[in-house]
């Protein structure tokens, strides 16, 4: 694996496929996940700056999506950071009611993340051992 594939955050051709639907209503998109109870777990798909993002959030990477001109930033509460540094995450899409406050709320899906811990690699390349 070449370091430029190297990444902490993907995501799966469902969740490209909606997220272009999406960019095309909302203009570009973010997405922030910050822990707690409910759906303040799963990731949450916000207009580009709609969410402020602070010293109290990392920047976890930039999902590509084909056919967008601009990725899409992924965030991270550094509480909840903590808890999943280790972990490379995917986000996926299912069926579902996500959050009020998600844009793809009224689209009858839910964004979600699917994780597995990091490679050996993965984790020296990103100082984590």
């Amino acid at each position: 694996m070449k370091d430029t594939e190297l990444s902490r955050v993907t995501l799966t051709e469902e969740a490209a496929d909606l997220l272009r639907r999406l960019t095309g209503r909302h203009g570009p998109l973010m997405f922030h996940q910050s822990g707690g109870c409910c759906d303040g777990s799963s990731p949450m798909c916000f207009p580009d700056g709609d969410f402020i993002i602070s010293d109290a959030d990392v920047h976890l990477g930039d999902l590509a999506v084909p056919d967008l001109e601009r990725p899409v930033p992924f965030y991270m509460s550094v509480s909840q950071y903590e808890y999943w540094k280790h972990t490379h995450l995917t986000v996926d899409v299912v069926p579902g009611r996500g959050s009020g406050f998600s844009v793809e709320a009224p689209e009858g899906v839910r964004f979600l993340i699917r994780s597995r811990l990091l490679t050996d690699e993965e984790l020296r390349h990103f100082d984590l051992v």
